[in-house]
């Protein structure tokens, strides 16, 4: 495909959705619109057999949610995938981790979005305190145990997407 032409529509301090005028293989005209965010990483904290999740309420949900520790940067900014692994872990639940291993790059919404992320294994793990941003004084922190975590995820009660497939390319690895 072929961009022709591109206007952003709308901008915040999270995202912009833009409009882009494409010309389609077939030559045919068309438009797609894109909602672009910077790259988020994920956190799979392991201790044991214990996963590190936090459940806060998704808005466009109107519902709570249990997830692994997920997120950007401030203002749309970029950083290192490690450097924001680690950011998100510490912010989210007090968790400081020895060793960050990388488990795979997760596209969000390929159709719709260009974020991406970054999902890391932590271990090696240290307690502390959140240190949460004023949108995230809600959320709250437990260790699941993988079994639970299967069973809440095969019942339907563990739906995020991003959570689901950093959990698989952990079971891909063998762990």
């Amino acid at each position: 495909m072929e961009t022709r032409a591109s206007r952003q529509v709308y901008a915040n301090p999270w995202m912009t959705l833009r409009e882009d005028a494409i010309r389609r293989p077939d030559g045919a005209d068309g438009i797609y619109a894109v909602v672009d965010k910077p790259d988020y990483a994920l956190v799979l904290a392991l201790d044991d057999d214990h996963l590190a999740m936090v459940e806060q309420y998704r808005y466009p949900l109107g519902v709570r949610r249990w997830e692994f520790p997920q997120g950007t940067a401030p203002d749309r900014a970029e950083m290192p995938p490690e450097e924001l692994a680690a950011r998100e872990l510490r912010e989210e639940t007090g968790l400081r981790a020895g060793t960050f291993t990388y488990l795979g790059l997760l596209d969000v919404a390929p159709g719709l979005s260009s974020q991406r992320g970054r999902a890391f294994l932590a271990t090696d793990l240290t307690a502390g305190e959140p240190e949460r941003e004023d949108t995230e004084a809600d959320m709250r922190f437990a260790w699941v145990p993988r079994a639970e975590f299967e069973a809440r995820a095969r019942a339907g009660e563990i739906t995020d997407a991003q959570t689901l497939a950093a959990y698989a390319l952990l079971m891909l690895r063998g762990d």
